[in-house]
């Protein structure tokens, strides 16, 4: 019993000190007293030393003239470890200092501009007729480009064109040809009877390439394999076109097997 009376004892007074010190009142604190008349008032800043702005610098009173006098090297704040690392830096041979990268290919000059070539016209030839002309066209190939081909008449004006059958075996069967002529209502037709033509049979003289041709393909018309033969002063034929870019006009020439060039103007192949 005696023990159960003791537990009950502290229990109470152990409740009553913590009810004291709940309900208690803080005791007030003493204002601090204020600063004495010409002191400046020390504040904490949240940015440190570096935010606090440096003081003016003290004014010395000398025959009734104030002087700011200025701070001295010895009252400047010493230089931190930090400081003094970019000075050590600077002062570090230029030998250990690293190279500084090399050019880059877009920092290279831009060449010029070369401009176009203009295109370059020629005359191939001489060729003694049409097909040696439409043939050399053919050997030239792509080296030339808006072809054309020109007959140059003969400067003197006496070539003569003739349309001729083939020479016959003999004279009877050049005169059995004769007959088939006419049957077939051609005329102005002569035996050639010597020389190294003997036995062929000529259709005609002209003086002029078109009415030799016309001739001639009225004969084959009729059943004949005709011919036409320049004598004289015959004409030429020449292979005229552009010159593909960057080809030598040599090489066009050796190509088509032309004798000779000659310069020629565009403008005379539109």
């Amino acid at each position: 019993m005696l023990t159960r009376a003791l537990i009950v004892v502290l229990a109470m007074l152990n409740l009553g000190v913590a009810s004291w010190w709940l309900l208690r009142e803080e005791p007030q604190r003493p204002a601090p007293p204020p600063p004495p008349a010409g002191v400046a008032e020390l504040r904490w800043l949240p940015g440190g030393a570096a935010a606090v702005p440096p003081a003016p610098p003290p004014m010395v009173h000398a025959q009734g003239v104030e002087t700011a006098v200025a701070a001295t090297p010895s009252s400047a704040t010493p230089a931190t470890p930090e400081d003094a690392t970019p000075q050590r830096a600077e002062a570090a041979p230029a030998a250990a200092r690293p190279a500084p990268p090399p050019a880059t290919a877009a920092e290279a000059p831009t060449p010029p501009l070369v401009a176009a070539e203009p295109p370059r016209c020629v005359a191939l030839g001489p060729f003694a007729d049409r097909v040696a002309a439409t043939t050399a066209q053919g050997k030239a190939g792509s080296l030339l480009s808006q072809v054309r081909l020109r007959e140059q008449p003969a400067i003197s004006g006496s070539t003569r064109y003739r349309v001729m059958l083939p020479a016959a075996p003999s004279r009877e069967d050049a005169q059995a040809i004769v007959k088939r002529i006419v049957a077939a209502g051609l005329s102005d037709y002569y035996i050639i009877s010597q020389g190294e033509e003997a036995n062929a049979v000529a259709l005609g003289q002209y003086r002029n390439r078109e009415g030799a041709e016309r001739r001639m393909a009225a004969v084959q018309a009729a059943g004949f394999q005709a011919r036409l033969i320049a004598s004289g002063d015959a004409g030429q034929w020449w292979l005229e076109g552009q010159l593909a870019a960057g080809t030598p006009l040599a090489q066009a020439q050796q190509r088509s097997g032309a004798a000779q060039n000659r310069s020629l103007e565009c403008a005379r192949l539109r």
